[in-house]
């Protein structure tokens, strides 16, 4: 079932707290970044909607938040197309009205069969996590106007649970890659393991972060490969300590889950 396209918005509490969540992480990627010597413009806040409300996404986009993700290629598409149309009667009604362009981003494991459809609604995918992959995207890509922009998934950790290509593996497949003229590799994404706490996160971090600057100076991935996504809701400080400079935060921002994760369709 699709969510409701009504544009109630939020009661003022709500959306009070949400905007004082939201400004909280703002403050706190501020605060990490300037720790790695960088300014809060160098990192890119990408917030996790998962779990949030069509009105709490209304309402991020309105204080200013563009940059929004899904796990589900179900979910993305639906919440896209809600938001773009609300966006579309926003400008209906006020042709001079500066309208915000929203970003999607797919940050949740990719199958075969939904590629097309997480492209057709998608700034960037995070997690390009198989030649096979790269290969039905490449594909797909063929009728767009411009190459896809992906990032390649790596499994640091080594665990089973996690999609990914191993640490060794990454310069191989970036080289597998560089022919696919439908695809733009832009960077290197990775998630840090379940346990081990902040010690593990950072480990994780900042051997992500040293595969992408070997990468950088090897050239593998050309001359835009300049995106780092690291870090969630419970270590994207660390993450940015690390270099990241892409974060997908979402219970943070969010509070807590005012929807049920919808499940994709086989």
């Amino acid at each position: 079932m699709g969510e409701s396209t009504a544009t109630a918005p939020l009661d003022a509490a709500s959306a009070s707290a949400l905007r004082d969540r939201w400004n909280s992480v703002r403050d706190r990627v501020s605060a990490a970044a300037g720790r790695s010597g960088r300014k809060a413009s160098d990192v890119m806040l990408v917030v996790v909607t998962k779990s949030g409300s069509i009105d709490q996404i209304r309402e991020l986009v309105n204080m200013g938040q563009v940059d929004l993700a899904e796990n589900r290629v179900q979910q993305l598409t639906q919440r896209a197309a809600t938001i773009g149309e609300w966006l579309s009667r926003r400008s209906e009604m006020d042709p001079k009205a500066t309208v915000p362009q929203v970003r999607w981003h797919m940050i949740g494991s990719l199958q075969r069969n939904k590629v097309r459809k997480a492209m057709d609604v998608s700034r960037l995918v995070h997690s390009m996590d198989s030649l096979r992959l790269a290969e039905e995207m490449q594909a797909a890509a063929s009728r767009r106007p411009t190459p896809m922009e992906v990032l390649v998934e790596v499994n640091v950790s080594g665990e089973a649970s996690k999609s990914g290509i191993a640490p060794p593996a990454v310069r191989h497949m970036l080289d597998q890659m560089d022919t696919m003229v439908n695809l733009k590799v832009r960077g290197l994404m990775c998630m840090a393991p379940l346990s081990g706490g902040q010690d593990e996160a950072r480990r994780t971090f900042e051997r992500c972060k040293e595969l992408f600057d070997d990468c950088r100076r090897s050239g593998s991935g050309g001359d835009r490969f300049d995106i780092l996504s690291m870090g969630m809701s419970g270590d994207f400080e660390v993450a940015i300590e690390c270099g990241a400079n892409l974060v997908r935060v979402g219970g943070a921002v969010i509070g807590p889950p005012q929807v049920e994760e919808a499940a994709d369709e086989a």
